[in-house]
């Protein structure tokens, strides 16, 4: 399946090699199957992995251990994501190689920008063994 934004079907009706441009306003708001973690995505390449999302945090969310399969960028727009690491915070980027593993909280909650090679797999709770999709 080619690159894609979900929910946008006049995007994805256009010839393959067609320019996008995204209404992101327009996309809705998704459950990420983590409380209080919503995204919007903006590309999705089902074949590889690749996702690009914006992902809305409410204050004391949590997203629980995880490990990076490739390479993770974070562009933070609003608020803050903190690890046992650090913390990204407004204006900031952080990005983590292949195999980190980590559990992530926004205190006061986020709004950020991500890019994804490939899907996280999660390492413990319920949701142990699956990936974000």
């Amino acid at each position: 399946m080619p690159a894609m934004t979900p929910y946008a079907d006049e995007l994805n009706a256009l010839p393959a090699l067609a320019s996008r441009y995204v209404q992101v306003d327009k996309l809705p708001w998704k459950p990420t199957g983590f409380p209080g973690i919503e995204m919007k995505i903006l590309l999705r390449e089902p074949e590889t992995g690749l996702l690009t999302a914006l992902f809305k945090w409410e204050p004391g969310a949590v997203l629980p251990l995880h490990e990076h399969v490739e390479i993770e960028q974070t562009y933070v727009l609003e608020g803050s994501i903190v690890d046992e690491e650090g913390e990204t915070t407004v204006g900031n980027f952080s990005w983590r190689p292949k195999g980190n593993q980590h559990r992530a909280h926004a205190p006061n909650g986020a709004l950020l920008i991500a890019f994804f090679l490939k899907p996280n797999v999660f390492l413990e709770g319920a949701e142990a063994g699956t990936t974000l999709e």
